[in-house]
């Protein structure tokens, strides 16, 4: 069954009861609205939403993304103390940042695995592990 990007992108936000304004809207339906994940920046966001012609702002778009990660519809990623990621896959998975290009991938999950991990210091809990592997290109 086809569903169209408009469509899909309200359905992401209703199914974290996210009302779906204009600009909330256009965003999802850039992110979701093909039915793939996305990595993606607030500034490369912003870009594409300017390509698209939705009338946004820089600060809209980084406040939609911090709505979308408290509503738990996306991940935040940092790779850099500047620089983070939103990641519209959820689930605990590594990832691959291409130093050179600045960009980052999900990796695969198969063979990572932990055998253990701290145990968070009294008073506190683990909220998530995040991996990122980073890569160059070989000479």
């Amino acid at each position: 069954m086809h569903i169209d990007p408009h469509t899909r992108g309200r359905q992401w936000l209703e199914s974290k009861d996210v009302r779906p304004t204009k600009q909330r809207l256009a965003l999802a339906t850039m992110l979701v609205g093909d039915g793939r994940n996305r990595h993606v920046t607030a500034e490369s966001l912003y870009e594409a939403a300017s390509r698209a012609e939705a009338s946004v702002s820089l600060a809209t778009v980084y406040n939609t993304l911090r709505l979308f990660c408290k509503a738990e519809l996306m991940n935040e990623i940092m790779v850099e103390g500047n620089i983070s990621y939103f990641d519209t896959r959820t689930d605990q998975h590594p990832h691959f940042y291409w130093e050179d290009a600045r960009e980052l991938c999900d990796a695969p999950t198969e063979t990572l695995k932990f055998e253990s991990i701290p145990a968070p210091p009294e008073g506190a809990e683990i909220a998530r592990v995040d991996v990122v592997i980073r890569l160059r290109k070989t000479p």
